[in-house]
């Protein structure tokens, strides 16, 4: 999910942020570094802008013809369905005190990537999507945040006939044009909390837009996967999983499944690491029993959960 999902796997990003160079070919591409390198994080096989000053990345950034980006991997069943490239995006706007990536918060952290290096790269593995039903994934940070050039590979990816999946808080609705949305054919999108207080609490943020966003996406037809993070004594209030599920009703037949993310401390280490005060430090993850209560009470609103 983006940096505000607690499920993602910790990955370990290989970005260089000092200037700007080109990617050269890895010379060992059989070697387990490489498949290492390509297939589990980093930005291997990139090209990178040389030479752009400042007002040129801005401009650049504005158009969509690069995008700041943390790493990105292959994986399958955990960003969207079959086997996916998952890119995270930096950038987010929200500091969502479970949030595994907090290395992902700023632009300026991330690898300026041309647009025509990362359609090459989902033109490489088509063959492969298309076999198994997947597809590429934008996830974060907040891949909201650089709507040009998402919006831009997922036209590109249409036009290829793969399939595409945007991982979003919704924060940043109308960041999206109804146009944009249109080539989006999967959201995962984060439902941190049910009401205004509580989700102010977990993200510094506010709702409404979250709402809107998933409101607009039924509109327009599109499938929509909620994720909830549990943390206990933060979000598994029973008030507030009841008004998460009565704001995924608003979305209506849009929502195939809703995940409810046990809480956990994976990203941690990054925090520290960062230098970073963590919120919840001596938090633990929902048992069973309370896993089983949030379970229970989106089913009673007829949502399949998982």
């Amino acid at each position: 999910m983006s940096s505000t999902g607690a499920d993602s796997h910790e990955r370990t990003a290989t970005v260089e942020t000092a200037g700007f160079h080109t990617t050269t070919p890895h010379m060992l591409k059989t070697s387990k570094q490489y498949a290492s390198q390509t297939l589990m994080g980093g930005l291997s096989g990139f090209e990178s802008p040389i030479g752009m000053d400042r007002r040129d990345r801005i401009e650049a950034l504005r158009t969509g013809d690069i995008g700041f980006v943390h790493s990105w991997d292959i994986n399958t069943s955990v960003d969207g369905p079959g086997t996916r490239m998952t890119v995270f995006m930096s950038g987010c706007p929200l500091r969502c005190q479970y949030c595994q990536n907090p290395d992902t918060w700023k632009m300026r952290d991330g690898q300026p990537v041309y647009l025509e290096a990362m359609i090459k790269k989902i033109d490489r593995y088509q063959d492969l999507f298309k076999a198994t039903g997947g597809g590429i994934t934008f996830s974060g940070g907040e891949s909201m945040m650089q709507p040009a050039f998402v919006s831009r590979v997922f036209r590109a990816a249409k036009e290829m006939g793969v399939h595409t999946c945007l991982d979003t808080s919704g924060f940043l609705n109308r960041n999206y044009t109804d146009a944009m949305i249109e080539d989006i054919d999967l959201c995962l999108l984060d439902v941190k909390s049910g009401d205004e207080e509580t989700y102010h609490r977990v993200t510094g943020g506010v709702l409404a837009p979250t709402i809107e966003f998933g409101q607009r996406l039924a509109a327009a037809g599109k499938k929509i996967w909620v994720r909830f993070v549990l943390v206990p004594g933060l979000t598994d209030a029973e008030e507030n999983v009841e008004n998460v599920a009565r704001i995924c009703e608003t979305f209506g037949d849009a929502v195939e499944h809703i995940d409810v993310l046990p809480f956990h401390q994976l990203g941690r280490p990054k925090w520290h690491e960062l230098r970073i005060p963590y919120p919840l430090e001596d938090a633990k993850g929902p048992d069973a029993k309370l896993r089983a209560r949030v379970a229970r009470q989106f089913e009673a609103h007829g949502f399949k959960v998982y």
